[in-house]
């Protein structure tokens, strides 16, 4: 039988590898110059390959859809995922979180394994392809490229979304989708940068924040993240901020605030300040701040609480230090939205889980032809969870056909 596939993300290439194991003639058309060009920026290039939790676990760290990919994370787990790579040359490690990564630390030791392992069973891979058609006649896909035609059985669909289009995920597989009758959930960005208006985020551009927590709310949503972010120009980023992006893209209207000292409640901190400021009563409050934040955001914080720099803490007033409790444990920024697609880290929507068998990725609404990985409407927090989506679904979908 001939599989054609679109795509050579880890999906697209994990798909292959099981469909040619069982002696399928399979051929991946790819519009890049090389296979799995996403991977090579996954984990920041050190490629977060999946996540050491178990299944339930994982079901709970995803956004979207999670019941639907109980079927595929039993068949090929993360588990499955790390005796892969390893059993193929690759050694991994585990950090804090359970994320796995290469011994290495480079990417292209995971797409290697995966190119090697298509190219043993026989797979062909064809790149610099621009599809220009896809027509099903009978019950053969006919697709058009580069002046070719191709014909297969049965077609996969594995582009991608639209995030990081640089790597070639330009929405392409919606439109395919929606050709053969297919529902696509309204797409945003997830896993990506929150823009923010306060003038911090300039002054402590490349700041990293670690240990505080931040919170996101308006009327009907509250949600807060505990860990690392950072500031940059106009916006704010890091694992805490990707996490919550993922959860806001459905709100318009949105207030954020970080806890800077979320290990000490009101009256810890204010215990703490009282201490301080009686010890150092000539001390100027920028220097009893830099005790309590990095210097680069002390000017926007004495703006904030309106007090002088160079104010003596012995006379600061109960009020007054209350206000400087008030705005460390809760640092207000003005949210603006969510960053854009050429940063983000994943797509959030897709074609429909409901028209699509959870076991075999193939749609329900047109035979024979299938759809794997971030194309599909599922997308979970950070941490090596989306691509191991992409490898049980493209594995799912190679097994059973």
């Amino acid at each position: 039988m001939r599989i054609g596939i679109i795509g050579s993300g880890p999906s697209g290439l994990m798909c292959a590898i099981e469909a040619a194991k069982k002696g399928h003639e399979v051929f991946i058309l790819e519009k890049n110059e090389k296979a799995g060009k996403k991977i090579y920026i996954t984990g920041k290039g050190r490629c977060n390959v999946t996540n050491a939790c178990s299944t339930n676990e994982f079901i709970n760290n995803v956004v979207h859809n999670g019941r639907f990919l109980y079927s595929s994370i039993n068949a090929f787990s993360s588990q499955d995922t790390i005796s892969f790579f390893e059993s193929h040359g690759v050694p991994l490690v585990i950090e804090r979180g359970n994320r796995v990564f290469p011994q290495s630390y480079h990417a292209s030791d995971i797409t290697k394994a995966l190119v090697d392992e298509c190219k043993k069973y026989g797979t062909r891979i064809y790149y610099h392809v621009k599809i220009t058609s896809i027509k099903k006649e009978d019950d053969i896909f006919i697709v058009s490229y580069n002046g070719v035609n191709l014909l297969v059985d049965k077609l996969v669909v594995a582009t991608g979304g639209l995030s990081y289009p640089s790597t070639g995920s330009t929405g392409d597989g919606y439109a395919i989708a929606t050709q053969f009758g297919h529902t696509i959930i309204d797409t945003k960005p997830a896993l990506c940068l929150l823009k923010v208006k306060d003038q911090v985020s300039y002054d402590a551009k490349g700041l990293t924040l670690k240990n505080v927590a931040l919170y996101a709310y308006n009327d009907h949503f509250n949600k807060f993240f505990k860990g690392e972010m950072m500031f940059g120009p106009g916006y704010i980023d890091g694992p805490i901020v990707l996490s919550m992006s993922s959860l806001v893209n459905e709100e318009k209207v949105l207030r954020l605030y970080i806890d800077l000292k979320m290990g000490l409640t009101h009256e810890q901190l204010d215990a703490r300040l009282v201490r301080d400021f009686s010890e150092n009563p000539n001390k100027t409050l920028k220097e009893e701040l830099m005790k309590l934040l990095p210097i680069q955001m002390i000017s926007d914080f004495l703006k904030r609480v309106n007090i002088p720099s160079n104010f003596k803490v012995g006379l600061i007033k109960k009020e007054q230090r209350e206000k400087i409790v008030q705005y460390l444990k809760r640092y207000d920024l003005e949210y603006m939205g969510l960053g854009d697609y050429n940063r983000a880290i994943i797509t959030k929507g897709g074609v429909s889980t409901k028209e699509i068998n959870p076991k075999t990725f193939e749609s329900k609404i047109t035979s024979n032809l299938y759809f794997i990985g971030e194309v599909l409407d599922v997308d979970a927090f950070t941490g090596g969870f989306n691509m191991q989506i992409a490898l049980s679904s493209g594995y799912s979908c190679g097994f059973n056909i």
